[in-house]
């Protein structure tokens, strides 16, 4: 799972925080490609781990208080720490969806509808074999 890098830099621009969503790869790579065909105006910077295991979603500051999807969790930054920075902001991470390719931040709710219609497309296709 990613680890959080937090920077109290008072040179970093105010408003680029961010929480961050992490999922299964799985589920993280299909939940792209619906935000994707949906032509979804909302979807911010995504991450994976060099490992391949995680996708990490950058959501709006405060997500992580009221995160209650199963699967998934949400890391908070206390208004400190990810930033949607050319570099990625989690040592062994790079970016799947860089930002400047992007939004700042997908919109919670909007991910949440992902996961959950990405989670029901894995069952099925689990279940027919």
């Amino acid at each position: 799972m990613m680890t959080t890098v937090r920077s109290d830099d008072p040179l970093d621009p105010p408003g680029t925080d961010c929480d961050v969503v992490t999922v299964p790869a799985r589920q993280g790579l299909e939940a792209v490609d619906i935000l994707r065909r949906g032509a979804c105006d909302a979807m911010g910077p995504v991450l994976h781990d060099d490992g391949g295991a995680t996708l990490g979603f950058l959501v709006p500051p405060g997500t992580a208080a009221a995160w209650d999807v199963p699967g998934s969790v949400c890391t908070e930054t206390d208004g400190r720490g990810l930033r949607s920075a050319p570099e990625p902001p989690v040592e062994g991470s790079d970016w799947l969806l860089p930002p400047g390719d992007a939004d700042l931040a997908t919109d919670p709710a909007v991910l949440r509808e992902a996961l959950g219609e990405a989670q029901r497309l894995i069952e099925a296709a689990d279940g027919c074999s």
